[in-house]
C-alpha cells in the first residue's frame, strides 16, 4: 500500500511538473505553480523559508521522499530503471556509498551558489536539469502535436485548437539538455538511483537529515532468511544484507522492497534504537552528525547572505529572417531588478522561457550566465500587461511585479541606427517605431531641423523608454531592425 500511494502522488506530481513546461496558455501555472516553488534548490535561491522548512521537516518525518515524490528528475529517473527491469529483473546489488565524491559536489555547489558562479548550480540542481529537458525536448513535440490537431480542427470548421509558434531557443543549453538526458537514461537503466546518491546535491543535504528520521525502513535480522530479495530491487543500493542495515543517507523511500520479503523482515516505521545507518567512513554517527552540521552551516550562510541582498501587430506583415541586435549589455526581465540578482540566484530551469507568450525569453550562450533567460525580439516584443515570467519563476530571480510596477521599470532604452532606417535607406515614409511606442518615447522629427519638409526620423526620449522592444520587433527593417534596445545593468523606475 505504501508503494502504490508513493508511486500514485509522484505521478501526479511528474505529469503536473511536466506541463508547467508545456502549457503554452498559462492555465496551469494558475493552479499547479507552487508545484515548482516547492523544489528545494530554487526556494533557497529565493530565500522561501516556508519551503525549505517544511521540505526539511517531511525528511526529518519521513526520509527522503522528496527525492522519490517531488523531485521530477527522480521520478524520471525511475521511469528509465522501469524499462532496463525489462532487460533484467532483480538486477541491483548492495554498492558502498561514494561519500567523498558526494560531499565534495555538495560543497562545490555550496561555494559555486556563495560567489555567484550560477551556470555550476544550475548545471548539478536536479529540478532544473529536468526543466531544460522538458523545455528543449518535449515543448517542440508537443507544440508540433498541438498544430497538427490545429490544422485538423481548421479542416473541420473548429476553432477548439490553434497555431504557435516552434522554434528551438537556445543551442547550448539544448545539447546540455540531450547529454543530461543521455547520461541520466544510461545510469538509471543500468543501476537505478546512481546519479541522486552519488552526485545530486540536493539528495546529499537531504540524505544528511534523513540519516534521523523518525521513519524509516528496517530489518528484521531475527525474521531475515538473506534471501536477497530486497536487495535486488533496491534501486538506491543501500541495503547490505551482511549486517541487516540500510543506509538511510541513500534511501530514498521508493518502497520497492516492502513488497518482495515474504517473512516480514523488512519494515516502514518507526526507527528502532537498533536499526542505525552505518557510518560511510566506518567512524561511527559522530562523524555523520558533525558532517550534518557543517553543511548546514553552510547552507544556512548562502541563505543568510541571499536574505540580506534582497502575433505580429500593427498591421504589417510578418517580419521574416530578423536577426538578433548586436547589444553592448544583454537584456534581463523586469522584475529581475538587473544583472546582479539574475546571476546570483537564476537556476536556468527554464520556466519563464516556456512561460514567455510573446516568445521574448531565450536561454543565454555566454559562459559567465549560461541558461538564465535573457530578451530579444526578434519574434515578439515584451508587453507591458504582461507578468508571466515573474509569476512562475521559483527562485526569486524574477521577482513578482504588478502591471503597473512594470510598465513603470526601465530595463533599457532604444537606440536609434540611422544607416539602417528606410526612411534613409529607402526614401519611404514609416514612422512604425513611434506608432508603437508603449510610453510614448519615441517621435519623428525633421531630420534637418531648419527644413520642415525634410524626411521625419525616430528621435527617443531615453528617460521615457522602458527598453519593452516594441519598436525593435515591429521595425520593417530587415536583418537588423533600425531601432533596437540596449540593456541597463541595474533596472530603475521612471
Amino acid at each position: 500500500m505504501y508503494r502504490k500511494i508513493r508511486i500514485a502522488v509522484a505521478a501526479v506530481c511528474f505529469t503536473l511538473i511536466t506541463l508547467l513546461f508545456l502549457d503554452f496558455t498559462g492555465i496551469l501555472h494558475l493552479w499547479f505553480g507552487w508545484l515548482a516553488k516547492a523544489q528545494l534548490l530554487p526556494a533557497i535561491m529565493a530565500v522561501n523559508v516556508v519551503v525549505i522548512s517544511l521540505l526539511l521537516l517531511i525528511t526529518l518525518l519521513l526520509g527522503r521522499v522528496y527525492c522519490s515524490v517531488i523531485c521530477p528528475l527522480g521520478v524520471m529517473q525511475d521511469l528509465f530503471a522501469r524499462l532496463g527491469k525489462l532487460r533484467k529483473k532483480h538486477r541491483y546489488t548492495y554498492s558502498p556509498a561514494i561519500s567523498w565524491l558526494r560531499y565534495a559536489v555538495l560543497a562545490v555547489v555550496v561555494v559555486a551558489a556563495l560567489i555567484g558562479l550560477q551556470p555550476l548550480v544550475a548545471l548539478l540542481d536536479p529540478y532544473s536539469a529536468f526543466g531544460r529537458i522538458a523545455q528543449g525536448l518535449l515543448a517542440p513535440l508537443w507544440a508540433w502535436a498541438n498544430n497538427a490537431l490545429a490544422y485538423m480542427a481548421e479542416r473541420a470548421d473548429s476553432y477548439a485548437f490553434y497555431e504557435v509558434e516552434v522554434w528551438l531557443k537556445g543551442g547550448i543549453t539544448l545539447a546540455v539538455a540531450i547529454a543530461t538526458l543521455l547520461v541520466l537514461a544510461v545510469l538509471s537503466w543500468r543501476n537505478g538511483r546512481t546519479y541522486c546518491n552519488t552526485i545530486c546535491p540536493v539528495g546529499t543535504t537531504l540524505g544528511l537529515l534523513s540519516r534521523f528520521s523518525l521513519l524509516r525502513i528496517q530489518i528484521d535480522a531475527s525474521n531475515c532468511t538473506n534471501c536477497g530479495q530486497c536487495v535486488k530491487n533496491c534501486k538506491a543500493s543501500c541495503i547490505d544484507l551482511n549486517t541487516h542495515q540500510i543506509d538511510h543517507s541513500r534511501c530514498v523511500t521508493c518502497m520497492n522492497c516492502l513488497g518482495k520479503c515474504k517473512f516480514d523482515a523488512i519494515s516502514y516505521g518507526r526507527a528502532r534504537a537498533t536499526a542505525q545507518a552505518p557510518s560511510a567512513e566506518g567512524n561511527g554517527n559522530s562523524m555523520s552528525r558533525r558532517k550534518f552540521l557543517t553543511v548546514s552551516a553552510l547552507l544556512g550562510s548562502s541563505v543568510a547572505l541571499r536574505a540580506q541582498e534582497k502575433t505580429v501587430d500593427g498591421g504589417l506583415a510578418t517580419l521574416i529572417d530578423k536577426k538578433p541586435s548586436k547589444r553592448a549589455s544583454h537584456i534581463v526581465p523586469p522584475g529581475s531588478k538587473g544583472h546582479s540578482n539574475m546571476n546570483r540566484r537564476c537556476t536556468g530551469c527554464q520556466l519563464c522561457v516556456s512561460a514567455c507568450p510573446n516568445h521574448v525569453l531565450r536561454p543565454s550562450t555566454d559562459l559567465q550566465r549560461l541558461m538564465q533567460p535573457e530578451m530579444s525580439y526578434e519574434h515578439g516584443y515584451c508587453r507591458p500587461e504582461c507578468t508571466r515570467c515573474s509569476e512562475v519563476c521559483p527562485a526569486g530571480a524574477i521577482e513578482r511585479i504588478s502591471k503597473a510596477n512594470k510598465s513603470a521599470t526601465q530595463i533599457g532604452h532604444a537606440v536609434w541606427v540611422r544607416d539602417n532606417c528606410v526612411v534613409l535607406a529607402d526614401g519611404v515614409e514609416c514612422g512604425n517605431c513611434a506608432r508603437h511606442c508603449p510610453t510614448g518615447a519615441i517621435r519623428m522629427v525633421p531630420l534637418d531641423e531648419s527644413n520642415p519638409d525634410s524626411p521625419l526620423i525616430p528621435a527617443v526620449h531615453t528617460d521615457h523608454c522602458i527598453g519593452c522592444g516594441s519598436c525593435e520587433h515591429l521595425c520593417p527593417a530587415n536583418p537588423f531592425s533600425a531601432i533596437y534596445v540596449e540593456g541597463h545593468e541595474q533596472h530603475r523606475e521612471i
